[in-house]
């Protein structure tokens, strides 16, 4: 049984920073692409950024500079670095294990971006 489970998420204030993490099981992660989406109230669900089974990675431009993805396939474990949040940025973060034609998704974490 695939299980991808984020944590990391909570509240945090403008400027400050958060790191998400997401634990893979059930998959050989090294052949998977991660991506991270997110969601806002009332928004679609977009991608923000995306590391290939490579090491290769790109972002969302709103997000350049800001976040950094990375993956540790010995922890069979995705990581979203966040660094100077805005509010903008609140939303549910969700990560996803993609590897044509299978796609695997997390619960969902909410990241609140508030003074």
């Amino acid at each position: 049984q695939v299980q991808l489970v984020e944590s990391g998420g909570g509240l945090v204030q403008p400027g400050g920073s958060l790191r998400l993490s997401c634990a893979v099981s059930g998959l050989i992660f090294r052949w998977y692409t991660m991506n991270w989406y997110r969601q806002a109230p009332g928004k679609e669900r977009e991608l923000v950024a995306t590391i290939t089974p490579g090491g290769n990675t790109n972002s969302v431009d709103s997000v350049k500079g800001r976040f950094t993805i990375s993956r540790d396939n010995a922890k069979n474990t995705g990581y979203l670095q966040m660094n100077s949040l805005k509010p903008e940025d609140t939303a549910v973060y969700y990560c996803n294990a993609e590897r044509s034609p299978l796609r695997y998704w997390g619960q969902g974490t909410q990241v609140t971006v508030s003074s």
